[in-house]
């Protein structure tokens, strides 16, 4: 019989409620334990998930192999940090930290250590992401739009770190080539950080994204869609879709040449799960998963690149005063 790998949850808000309970239908996984700073809290999942209660993450520590940590981005590196000292693997929910420097100490701790260390990059796992790449030649222009409506959760970050990250680190990915060049747009609205945005990333090879991300919308649409010689690729993150429409050699009437289209569907898949079954099974392995620290500093740069241009063109003063003015 295999052992059971003993894991926590740190961490057990919104999200980590939701790790807990994979955690917990998972063969040969003990969930031992969850933390959380709010004891309601923390009392209501334990008692949900049916493992124990602690108010003090560090003192969970001593009786696990691995833990899913989903605190606010601020304390991620800190959390993190601590769990390494104790020889705990990690699953850290994105984005990985606040700023490269905090990354690179991470990811050399969890190297020292033979620690596994995998970052929360969660539409990786998404099915329709999965069934996309055996679709993929050579990408050569990517349309991404990620708008949902307003939540109080995830705003203490800029909405391109919440959101904008997920396909800034699909896209390097899908492009083999190195970023050459990146334009930006975004603003305030609801809060002092971005809430809207806008990055064109052209890369070396000439292949080039397109992403729009915004919190503030009346709807909320996850797509992605991805042009390349003889054929197109359509992904419904939210639906987990994808279609695919490749370009036959006959030609219609209008000169178009004929598609051959084909849409597969994964509603009944669960992306979180894969996702933790994942970072089970190299915890077990002692292997690296396929979002290491590095895949996610890599996506960490990219973002903060991105922020960092965005700043440097708003005047936040002006936008508190317009905001400020339009409230009376």
């Amino acid at each position: 019989m295999t052992k059971p790998i003993k894991t926590g949850v740190i961490g057990v808000g919104y999200l980590g409620r939701f790790h807990a309970q994979k955690y917990a239908a998972i063969e040969d996984v003990e969930l031992v334990g969850v933390a959380d700073i709010d004891p309601v809290q923390a009392d209501a999942v334990s008692s949900e998930c049916n493992c124990a209660a602690f108010y003090d993450f560090q003192d969970l520590l001593d009786h696990v192999d691995a833990v899913s940590v989903a605190v606010p981005t601020s304390l991620h590196h800190e959390i993190a940090l601590r769990c390494f000292e104790k020889n705990v693997d990690v699953l850290l929910e994105k984005p990985m930290t606040v700023t490269l420097e905090e990354a690179d100490e991470l990811i050399a701790v969890a190297d020292e250590k033979n620690l596994v260390f995998q970052v929360g990059h969660l539409e990786r796992f998404n099915p329709a992401v999965v069934a996309m790449k055996p679709f993929l030649t050579t990408p050569a222009f990517i349309e991404s739009n990620r708008i949902s409506t307003f939540k109080r959760r995830g705003v203490d970050v800029d909405v391109v770190l919440d959101l904008m990250i997920h396909d800034i680190d699909i896209i390097l990915t899908i492009i083999d080539s190195p970023l050459k060049t990146i334009h930006t747009v975004g603003a305030p609205v609801v809060t002092d950080t971005t809430d809207i945005a806008n990055a064109r990333l052209i890369f070396q090879n000439g292949a080039t994204a397109n992403i729009t991300v915004s919190r503030i919308s009346l709807t909320n649409v996850r797509k992605m869609r991805i042009f390349q010689p003889g054929s197109y690729i359509n992904v419904d993150f939210a639906n987990k879709k994808i279609m695919t429409i490749e370009l036959r050699d006959e030609l219609l009437e209008s000169g178009m040449p004929k598609q051959n289209i084909a849409v597969e569907s994964f509603a009944g898949k669960d992306a979180l799960y894969d996702e933790i079954v994942h970072f089970v099974d190299h915890v077990r392995t002692r292997t690296k998963p396929d979002v290491s620290g590095v895949e996610g500093r890599n996506a960490l740069e990219v973002v903060l690149r991105v922020i960092d241009q965005i700043r440097e063109h708003q005047n936040l003063d002006l936008y508190k005063q317009i905001r400020s003015a339009a409230a009376k």
